[in-house]
């Protein structure tokens, strides 16, 4: 068994995005490739994005911290913490409205 606190890590990688060029910081928490489920943490820095692109299974985005907007086609929603989105089966990207920090699970398909 492992535990994560999620706590810690949002607090590591808001640090990390604060000063990255990119504005953001991303560590896979579980699965991976080999895996079905992966489940990653991201944080961005305000106004910072993650640029349209597929989905590659069922997702959620869990909003830990801060506010975000994702985008699919002509539709968005937002979350702020606690929020949880289902990430449509289209492409889509994520705004972020404020330094946030989100919790990406998903089961690839195929």
């Amino acid at each position: 068994m492992q535990k994560f606190s999620l706590d810690a890590r949002v607090r590591e990688h808001l640090e990390r995005a604060a000063s990255a060029a990119t504005g953001r910081s991303a560590e896979t928490i579980y699965g991976g490739h080999e895996h079905v489920l992966r489940q990653t943490l991201i944080a961005l820095r305000s106004g910072t994005a993650l640029s349209e692109h597929e989905n590659p299974g069922e997702a959620t985005v869990l909003v830990l911290r801060g506010r975000v907007r994702l985008h699919s086609g002509d539709d968005a929603w937002e979350g702020m913490a606690g929020d949880l989105l289902a990430v449509p089966p289209a492409r889509h990207s994520l705004e972020a409205l404020e330094d946030a920090a989100i919790l990406l699970t998903v089961a690839m398909t195929g």
